[in-house]
């Protein structure tokens, strides 16, 4: 535990961030997940959007790397134009 004041305010904000990433790393996974499943449907081009939206979002806000982002958008419109071919 730390002994300084300006750690101890370190290790709260660290515990803040820390959970608010988690989030935002959960919904992006959740989205994705959306938007593969509702490919080719009426519902699928909006989840797409969302989803990519919320990815960018994340690499903006420092969530995730935007090289991550980038591969991320990247796999999941390949999924998405696999689905809509076979479909």
């Amino acid at each position: 535990m730390a002994n300084i004041k300006s750690q101890i305010k370190r290790n709260i904000t660290n515990e803040k961030r820390a959970e608010r990433n988690k989030a935002v790393r959960s919904e992006l996974k959740t989205r994705v997940k959306s938007a593969t499943k509702t490919a080719g449907t009426d519902d699928g081009a909006a989840a797409l959007r969302l989803a990519i939206k919320r990815i960018d979002k994340a690499a903006a806000k420092g969530v995730i790397h935007p090289n991550k982002a980038a591969r991320t958008k990247s796999r999941l419109m390949h999924k998405i134009n696999l689905a809509t071919v076979d479909a």
